[in-house]
């Protein structure tokens, strides 16, 4: 845990923490000065050299990325894609699968849209069905109902680590024991969980996983990243390639590159990926740990202020839960409680039921509104935000219009 001097210290290297009380780390956090310097600093090369030969002048920079995010996650270099966002990373990996009329995929109530969209189309393209685990007593995917579901036609086994629309964090490393015990395909969706929480693909056992670099990690928007095993690297090939995925050997032939950059394409955003490696390390040099166990007692402080609030509901699901809340202000839309937060300069989202069918619709919860804390954030924050909320009103809460 970070003590005074240090919250202090990471404030001032986080500008906007002078301007806004942000409480909206997992929309897209504020970045600390040296990712931003990092992301400046190349766009200027670039503009006084161009911009191929800011790459060539900045490529160790740029290589070293790649390490970077390796030892976030636990992984080898050759394991790691860069992309422009999460879920890119998530479409190259899932759309890199074979599928079959009959093959199962399971997943868990409380995963995202995009993701559920896409389980969809396979479903119609291909004849495969997809089927949500269910939940247990705390509202976490019940590892237990996976064993029973898993039979020889589930091709793949894709959760969400902590969910979109709240403070869930699901037990992904007892998922990845089912999945590798059943020999089969894990995809986890870590969005939301790295940067926030340590996250270790050898210990969860996942095959796949996916992650952005705008959320708690506080890098730029636009950036990404897929690891994927060597295990089950030769067996998938990326929906599209390009000439960095594949070489073109001869006339009517290619070949596909051996390492995880087989999901990347020639074209990327430079300055962001140096800006990725900056905030990785800098995430990495505080800890984990230490990161993690401030986020998880942040939300447990917002959680505590909140339900001292009348007409103020906690939605909050799971056995484990980090810093994000959610929550429901009486006979107020979510949209109407963000922009009063805002009117206040407390940033928060919202998740309406579109983005959780499975989960949102099936609670009767049109939405919720989302706060994240983030290491950086205060107590004095969160008291701020608690003591900002409008006044709950008889009726009922419609649709928001407010995401992220």
């Amino acid at each position: 845990m970070f003590d005074a001097s240090t919250v202090a210290r990471l404030r001032a290297e986080t500008p906007g923490c002078a301007y806004v009380t942000h409480l909206n780390n997992a929309g897209a956090a504020l970045p600390p000065t040296a990712v931003t310097e990092a992301v400046i600093g190349h766009l200027r090369l670039e503009e006084r050299i161009g911009g191929y030969e800011a790459a060539a002048a900045a490529a160790e920079r740029i290589d070293h990325t790649y390490d970077a995010l390796a030892r976030l996650v636990n992984a080898d270099r050759n394991e790691i894609a860069c992309v422009e966002n999460a879920t890119r990373a998530w479409d190259m990996a899932f759309y890199a699968l074979r599928w079959q009329p009959g093959d199962r995929i399971l997943t868990c109530r409380s995963e995202y849209a995009s993701n559920a969209i896409a389980y969809l189309q396979t479903a119609r393209r291909h004849g495969v069905s997809v089927e949500a685990v269910p939940d247990d007593a705390s509202g976490q995917i019940d590892v237990d109902a996976l064993r029973a579901m898993i039979d020889e036609r589930v091709k793949l086994i894709a959760i969400t680590h902590v969910p979109t629309q709240g403070g869930l964090v699901n037990p992904a490393a007892a998922v990845g024991k089912a999945a590798r015990e059943a020999g089969v395909l894990y995809l986890l969706d870590a969005c939301q969980s790295v940067g926030q929480l340590p996250v270790d693909v050898a210990e969860i056992g996942c095959d796949l996983l996916s992650a952005t670099g705008r959320k708690f990690l506080r890098g730029p928007r636009g950036t990404g990243f897929l690891y994927c095993s060597s295990r089950v690297l030769e067996d998938l090939e990326p929906p599209f390639l390009d000439l960095h995925a594949a070489t073109w050997t001869g006339p009517d032939t290619y070949e596909i590159r051996g390492d995880a950059r087989r999901f990347e394409t020639w074209e990327t955003n430079y300055a962001g990926k140096i800006g990725l490696g900056t905030a990785v390390d800098y995430a990495l040099g505080l800890g984990l740990d230490a990161i993690g166990a401030r986020a998880a007692a942040l939300g447990e402080t917002l959680r505590a202020a909140l339900a001292e609030r009348p007409g103020v509901t906690v939605r909050d699901l799971g056995a484990r839960r980090c810093g994000i809340v959610s929550f429901t202000v009486e006979g107020v839309d979510g949209a109407e409680v963000a922009r009063h937060l805002a009117a206040h300069k407390v940033n928060v989202s919202v998740s309406v039921g579109d983005y959780a069918q499975w989960d949102l619709r099936a609670r009767g919860l049109a939405s919720v509104v989302r706060a994240s804390a983030h290491y950086y954030n205060t107590e004095d924050e969160i008291a701020l935000l608690a003591a900002s909320l409008p006044a709950p009103r008889a009726g009922r809460t419609d649709r928001a219009g407010w995401g992220g």
